[in-house]
């Protein structure tokens, strides 16, 4: 199925402007979810707001928006002076700088959508990707929408423009409030790291090579239940873990171990590569009166 575009935009570059398109990157409707029922008889349920002084039911047209200054005490807001607040919106993006892609830590990235060039837009929409390229910088402006101010970085993957929505700073905490210990790293324990490091190193990030086996597990739990079949724990495998005693010997016996996964590798080929797996749906159940 093709992509469908949830807007329209315009970057400024310059004098130039790139009429684009805007897709989704991420599908966050894939994930599966759950809804909260009747226990006695299935039905759904209905979220309600209850008033904690009168204890009643308060509808949505009595409720009204309020900051707590102090403990238990309230400034209100009506609608309308949310809405005369709230950060006109706009279809364009005005770009401020240009920075190296390396320079934002990627602490500061938020959601991301796809740009494809508009009607007129496909020879700028090209030169903006290719310059971007070849200087090794991503694109930096502003971008409002939906009521909100954003942070925006433009960057190219291959020859596409990507949208990455950024946290401000003030959303960000700062790494130095986690107080971090610092214990002597011997020269054989960094060595044998190192090593292991090595061993395991990969020429670039492959995101088909993991899959979600919580959605597997899930999915076949799903499918378990709609045919009628009862599952237990004992279906799913336990997560364990032991506890490191020693340093060097578990550095070494992760040695042998990424060893034996490579010569195992080397034998089955490319693309025989042992690799963790989704557990398939279970199928359909042909005897009858599992429905």
């Amino acid at each position: 199925m093709a992509a469908r575009s949830i807007g329209s935009l315009t970057i400024s570059f310059g004098l130039v402007a790139i009429p684009v398109k805007l897709y989704s990157a991420t599908q966050p409707a894939s994930a599966i979810s759950f809804n909260l029922l009747h226990k006695g008889c299935g039905s759904r349920l209905r979220q309600q707001y209850l008033c904690l002084k009168e204890g009643t039911v308060v509808d949505r047209d009595e409720m009204v928006k309020g900051y707590e200054f102090a403990k238990g005490q309230y400034v209100t807001f009506e609608p309308q002076e949310i809405k005369a607040m709230e950060e006109a919106g706009t279809h364009a993006i005005e770009i401020s700088e240009f920075v190296p892609v390396e320079s934002i830590d990627p602490v500061y990235f938020d959601k991301s959508y796809y740009l494809a060039p508009d009607k007129g837009g496909a020879k700028p929409y090209a030169l903006l990707t290719e310059a971007l390229k070849q200087a090794g910088r991503c694109a930096v402006g502003r971008w409002a929408s939906r009521g909100k101010a954003y942070i925006v970085m433009l960057r190219p993957v291959g020859d596409m423009l990507t949208l990455q929505q950024l946290h401000f700073a003030a959303d960000v905490r700062p790494a130095s409030e986690i107080e971090i210990p610092k214990p002597e790293v011997k020269p054989a324990e960094l060595t044998l790291a190192q090593q292991l490091i090595n061993q395991q190193a990969a020429q670039k990030f492959d995101p088909a090579a993991y899959t979600d086996e919580l959605r597997g597990r899930i999915q076949a739990a799903i499918e378990k239940k709609v045919e009628g079949e009862q599952i237990s724990v004992s279906d799913f495998p336990a997560q364990g873990g032991g506890k490191v005693i020693d340093l060097m010997e578990a550095l070494r016996a992760s040695l042998e171990k990424a060893d034996t996964a490579r010569a195992s590798t080397a034998q089955l080929g490319p693309r025989m590569a042992p690799k963790r797996a989704e557990r398939q749906p279970a199928k359909p159940s042909r005897k009858a009166g599992k429905r």
